[in-house]
């Protein structure tokens, strides 16, 4: 027999019993259900399926269904009640058993499709590109002085504009704004709110002193001579210029040289070096050193204009402290203190014996009445692991458990995470709300960080009211505590409308924890999908590419499976233009043999001869 009957009526047994369960929840969560939007009305209900569905542990049914040749629940997520209904009918007519008219609406497969299209392009606007995923590209400063920049990046594939309010102002904000739409009036702009971000506070400044440092290969030899940038004081390069040093000057005599102009000066070892100018940039001049030096303030410098025996003699102008590093090692303490101390690294007597810990401030001193001794904790996006041996009054002890063999670098404003810490911290800062008002009036959508209960889309919504916006929401899933809220954030955000979700897989790993971010991050996409709401897909995507001109293998893989997404997003860096293009490239080419989950098998080339 093709179908036991037995195993026709478990299955039987199952269905009925999550139709059942689909029925209970959807009284249960009725008032969330009327409170969405109504464009969110059948969204929230499957999602409410969804959550039936997984209410139940359903490997052992989905077992049974591949062991029959059926359809299994793995991509049911868009349209729940329908593909349930669909099993009820084979099953029903493998028994030979009279269906049971079953009076209850349900969307079907295409027409969820259809309501996630509407919510994205609700969103992000509609795609005008053969492709289904949307770019959304972080903007640098440059941003708001080119135009051409923001007319690149469009042309390129750009679909969305995002400023993070934690940088700039709202001068430069403006600017990058009116450049974007110029360039393209379609172009959406999305705006991140800083939220309650926990850093580490200010480093004690260190000498003042400018080490130049050319690369060496490993005989010590030259490669690459450090690039020196020599301007009038609070004169920085242009943004897409790199430089190893910058060293300020008088900009009278700095006018005068020219390419092949040349300084020679004695560093603060009294080691004789050369400076040999290789181009000008307005006031300023890059030039290159082949020479390791380290030059203070006063140090004199003989400038050669043109020939050897045509010199002037000049002086640095005051040089800014270098900010105090902490070098962290595995064995290593640390105290975080609550008070806005300065911090500074581990101080040793002349014998070598240890008189003070190294010790640093926090941004978020209200966290130290939430955190436990034996909690983890992370710095500089999980570069250096601890944990808290002791709770104080007036600071936290921390063990080193895990940093480079190098030593891990601590400095100031790095990011500090508490995964296991139950802390109680609000989603918008008084910081969010003045910034909101400046988005209210100039972007399609906000972005907003680290919530981590519908209390905080509560607060967002009472702000909404009081400026009368109408925007866009993008909730940012960063943390174990947002991810586990997820369905009640989901529902609450749904009064509004448009929205979306943003995983923001930099903090979310570290929170959630490198093994379990992988199944999270899948769970997310899964319970979207349900609510039919779009995915951003953030965080170093194609980083490496961006930041240095070339990108990893793994990176390209990564890049790839974000085809899965209605969006994903680009950070800034010096090779930005060259990682669109790319990005663009890859999820055109995906979407030819996937569509989000599902494979599309067009026609395999190969070679018949070597069979």
């Amino acid at each position: 027999m093709l179908f036991e009957t037995e195993k026709l009526k478990e299955i039987q047994l199952q269905i009925d019993l999550i139709l059942e369960k689909i029925l209970e929840y959807e009284n249960t969560y009725k008032t969330q259900i009327a409170s969405v939007h109504p464009n969110y009305t059948e969204s929230a209900k499957n999602l409410i399926h969804y959550l039936a569905l997984r209410s139940f542990d359903n490997d052992v049914f989905q077992d049974k269904l591949n062991k029959l040749g059926l359809p299994n629940t793995s991509s049911s997520e868009s349209s729940v009640l329908h593909n349930i209904l669909i099993y009820k009918t084979i099953i029903n007519h493998l028994l030979k058993t009279p269906d049971t008219n079953f009076q209850h609406s349900y969307i079907s497969k295409s027409e969820s499709k259809q309501l996630l299209k509407k919510h994205a392009n609700a969103l992000f606007g509609e795609i005008n590109r053969n492709r289904r995923t949307r770019i959304m590209v972080t903007q640098p400063t440059i941003a708001a002085e080119d135009k051409n920049f923001a007319k690149s990046l469009t042309e390129l594939g750009m679909d969305c504009a995002r400023l993070n309010c934690v940088h700039d102002n709202e001068i430069i904000w403006n600017q990058i704004i009116k450049n974007t739409k110029e360039a393209n009036p379609n172009c959406k702009i999305m705006m991140d709110l800083g939220g309650p971000k926990l850093r580490t506070s200010k480093m004690k400044p260190g000498h003042k002193v400018i080490h130049i440092k050319p690369k060496r290969n490993s005989l010590g030899q030259v490669i690459v001579p450090a690039k020196v940038w020599l301007a009038p004081f609070g004169m920085l390069p242009p943004e897409n210029m790199e430089v190893d040093a910058i060293i300020p000057v008088n900009k009278k005599w700095l006018k005068k040289t020219r390419k092949g102009s040349y300084i020679t000066f004695k560093d603060s070892r009294d080691k004789k070096c050369k400076i040999t100018i290789e181009s000008k940039h307005g006031l300023g001049r890059l030039a290159s050193c082949t020479d390791s030096a380290f030059v203070t303030t006063g140090t004199q410098l003989t400038v050669f204009l043109e020939k050897k025996s045509t010199s002037e003699i000049h002086t640095v102008h005051e040089i800014l402290p270098l900010e105090e590093v902490i070098f962290l090692f595995e064995g290593d303490y640390l105290k975080l203190n609550k008070k806005p101390i300065l911090g500074e690294p581990t101080k040793y007597d002349e014998k070598g014996n240890l008189i003070e810990y190294a010790h640093i401030s926090c941004t978020l001193p209200q966290i130290f009445s939430n955190v436990k001794k034996g909690e983890l904790i992370y710095f500089d996006d999980g570069k250096i692991e601890g944990i808290i041996k002791e709770v104080t009054a007036n600071f936290l002890l921390i063990e080193i458990t895990n940093a480079k063999k190098t030593g891990g670098k601590l400095k100031a404003d790095k990011g500090i995470n508490l995964p296991n810490s139950n802390l109680k911290i609000s989603g918008l800062t008084e910081k969010d709300k003045e910034d909101l008002k400046f988005i209210a009036k100039n972007a399609d959508a906000v972005n907003f960080s680290f919530v981590n209960s519908k209390s905080d889309i509560e607060d967002l919504l009472h702000e909404f009211k009081k400026l009368e916006a109408s925007l866009g929401i993008i909730v940012k899933i960063e943390t174990k505590k947002a991810f586990k809220n997820l369905p009640s954030i989901l529902l609450k955000a749904m009064e509004n409308y448009p929205i979306g979700v943003m995983i923001a897989r930099g903090d979310l790993a570290i929170e959630t924890g490198w093994k379990n971010f992988a199944v999270i991050q899948e769970e997310i996409l899964r319970i979207c999908e349900a609510a039919h709401l779009p995915d951003i897909w953030a965080t170093q995507v194609l980083e490496n590419l961006a930041k240095k001109g070339i990108p990893t293998r793994a990176e390209i893989t990564d890049a790839a499976m974000s085809q899965r997404v209605e969006c994903v997003m680009l950070n800034k860096g010096l090779y930005i233009e060259k990682a669109v293009k790319m990005l663009d490239k890859i999820l055109c080419k995906m979407q030819l043999i996937q569509k989000k989950k599902m494979a599309v098998l067009p026609k395999l080339e190969f070679s018949k001869n070597d069979l």
